[in-house]
């Protein structure tokens, strides 16, 4: 019994990082409907922790000469 407990314990913690993880994506300069996995922020600091770095890396590379796509974060893990 207690070897179910530890597995269900362990499936829960799995499901965890979702509520505080942030996903940079960005489209294509073919399609505007793209959703291109860049990086998830999944640190140990939190939602608010994550989410920052994850605006950061959002500005920095929509900022760059000559970029043509758009970058953006969603709260949670990667998506497809």
């Amino acid at each position: 019994m207690s070897v179910i407990c530890v597995m269900i314990g362990r499936l829960v913690l799995l499901g965890c990082g979702d509520a505080t993880a942030y996903t940079l994506y960005r489209n294509a300069m073919l399609s505007e409907n793209a959703r291109v996995h860049i990086s998830t922020f999944d640190s140990e600091h939190g939602a608010a922790y994550n989410n920052e770095n994850c605006l950061s890396a959002r500005d920095f590379f929509q900022q760059q000469s000559g970029v043509k796509t758009n970058f953006w974060c969603e709260k949670g893990r990667y998506r497809p």
